[in-house]
């Protein structure tokens, strides 16, 4: 049977202390109440009720259960009304997972803004070099960085774009001439970011087609903020996502070489699970996102495209 129908049943005839009338309220007929009770009364394996013509009384047992019933569906009634308003009001734990980067970089300043805007909200953050398992792992929305995106059941809203560029220290470069076109690189150090997306080769894109060139790598690691590190130390060239090149363009610790390519362009998504009763506090992320990420990339592209932080010829 169904308990909870059961329980809301008897309750009901309680508080109107008459089955016609608990009938009426509830659209059923008088004979599918008693019916509903005594088979409640069956699944219990105790009377809740002793029913006379004039009228009805609790038994002990009954008196205890309808104190149980009460509370039971006074929660079950607050669940519903809550799971049924997540779709309204944004509330709750917001379980997130981004690269390593691109997290710390462009997500983690924008937090406090959401959450002043949406107090309610609790963002609990997962940064790693790994795509999650995004239902498995526990996440509502997972920010990416994709080339393409492999096919999956999950929505996923664009965001933005984002690239890498060429870079070196000035004390690397007041050792060695900087390079003047990709072929140049040959004669230089290295410095690899560890990323399966790509290969090892640096392919430039340009008005006289596609270069490959495979540089001498004397150093590599799979974290960009380590790779940036290293070079600002003029330990050699690297490539930098520019989400991570530009603080250190800024601040003069590197400089921007070959400033007439961009390197490994990708796009920022955001991938959650259904469109259909979509979470407030997921909706309402995406949408911050959406506003605020185009703005800051945009500072960003001009910062990369200022000749102020290229190399000097």
């Amino acid at each position: 049977m169904d308990i909870f129908q059961g329980m809301r049943i008897f309750v009901r005839v309680v508080d109107l202390g008459s089955l016609t009338a608990a009938a009426h309220t509830l659209d059923l007929s008088t004979a599918q109440v008693s019916r509903l009770l005594a088979e409640l009364e069956s699944h219990l394996q105790t009377r809740l009720l002793h029913r006379t013509t004039r009228r009805l009384a609790l038994t002990e047992a009954g008196e205890r259960y309808l104190e149980r019933c009460r509370r039971i569906l006074q929660d079950v009634g607050e669940a519903e009304a809550e799971a049924s308003g997540a779709h309204l009001k944004p509330h709750g734990h917001l379980r997130l997972h981004s690269m390593t980067g691109l997290g710390t970089q462009l997500l983690a300043p924008l937090v406090s803004r959401f959450c002043a805007r949406y107090p309610h909200v609790e963002i609990v953050m997962n940064l790693s070099q790994n795509h999650p398992a995004l239902l498995e792992d526990g996440h509502d929305i997972a920010i990416t960085l994709d080339t393409e995106l492999a096919d999956s059941d999950f929505v996923a809203q664009r965001l933005g774009g984002v690239y890498s560029v060429v870079c070196a220290a000035p004390s690397y470069l007041a050792q060695r001439p900087a390079p003047k076109v990709p072929a140049d690189l040959a004669a230089h150090d290295c410095l690899r970011l560890l990323d399966p997306n790509f290969s090892e080769r640096w392919v430039f894109a340009g008005e006289d087609g596609e270069q490959q060139v495979a540089p001498r790598y004397v150093f590599q690691v799979n974290v960009a903020e380590a790779l940036a590190s290293v070079a600002r130390q003029g330990m050699g060239i690297c490539l930098l996502p520019s989400y991570i090149a530009v603080n250190y363009l800024r601040d003069g610790s590197l400089v921007r070489l070959l400033p007439n390519f961009r390197l490994r362009e990708r796009n920022i998504h955001a991938l959650y699970p259904s469109r259909r009763f979509l979470d407030a506090k997921i909706k309402t992320w995406i949408d911050f996102l959406k506003e605020e990420l185009p703005e800051r990339l945009q500072l960003e592209n001009r910062v990369l495209e200022d000749q102020r932080y290229w190399a000097k010829d």
